[in-house]
């Protein structure tokens, strides 16, 4: 039997927590009655993969993406800064990637996308422990994926298998990290510098890029050659990279090696 767990987002708190092993019913396909009804309307938060690849899809600068496609809400209990695809200004609130035929960047979707009808949720981090992520699954009535006669059975396993999920895990595992790093252990809160550090290396990637290639960066920081070429044109590798240098800029983690005597300069 699941144990309750507190501190859920709400959208969470009322679903049904899936045991190790358990396992759900779905399909989704045109034939079925709600094909792409679940695509307006709707609060999908992006994480920093999703933005990359949607800004390289649409052909758009990072900067340009997020002005023309994303919103950030505001709370205040906001730990950390959020990105949210904007639905279209129009009567149904529409997904502005949807067509009659279905998503049209679905080789690119975004990752609470490929989860659905799965949630995911972290348990509160605790010093020295990583937590294993929870699931639940979403049982909405508008929903008619579970109710088809070919719907399948899935594990959580199963299910992010065949929606590519575990092949992105290797990068989203490290934004994971990040947020739900120790040191927001007791509420503690990043301040609006660091807030924007964190999102302009985390979505942001091409201004990133061009803070690192264009500012004192690598003169401050000790890094490889190797991994200096590989990050001026390989868009994955420059993201890990972003992920362990914000480990280093925000929790002071020895992440990156800063050169010597940059301290010193800086102070200068």
């Amino acid at each position: 039997m699941n144990e309750p767990l507190h501190g859920l987002p709400k959208y969470l708190e009322d679903k049904k927590q899936l045991a190790d092993g358990e396992s759900f019913k779905f399909t989704c396909h045109p034939d079925v009655p709600c094909f792409n009804n679940c695509c307006a309307d709707v609060n999908i938060v992006l994480t920093p993969l999703d933005v990359l690849q949607l800004a390289r899809q649409t052909g758009l600068h990072t900067q340009v993406f997020l002005d023309t496609y994303t919103r950030n809400p505001i709370t205040k209990d906001l730990q950390l800064p959020m990105v949210m695809l904007k639905m279209l200004d129009d009567e149904g609130k529409k997904c502005p990637f949807v067509g009659e035929q279905g998503c049209t960047v679905y080789e690119n979707r975004p990752w609470a996308c490929r989860m659905y009808p799965l949630g995911m949720a972290l348990p509160p981090a605790r010093a020295g422990v990583e937590p294993d992520p929870i699931f639940f699954v979403f049982e909405d009535d508008h929903c008619k994926g579970r109710e088809q006669s070919d719907a399948v059975q899935w594990t959580t396993e199963q299910w992010r298998t065949d929606q590519n999920l575990m092949e992105r895990d290797e990068i989203e595992i490290g934004f994971r990290d990040l947020v739900g790093h120790p040191w927001f252990i007791g509420g503690r809160q990043l301040d609006p510098k660091r807030m924007h550090m964190l999102y302009t290396a985390c979505y942001n990637l091409d201004t990133f890029r061009e803070f690192v290639f264009d500012s004192s960066f690598l003169d401050r920081f000790d890094i490889e050659d190797e991994l200096i070429e590989e990050i001026k044109t390989d868009d994955l590798a420059l993201l890990k990279f972003a992920f362990l240098w914000l480990r280093f800029a925000l929790f002071k983690e020895p992440t990156v090696k800063v050169r010597e005597g940059a301290a010193e300069r800086s102070v200068q």
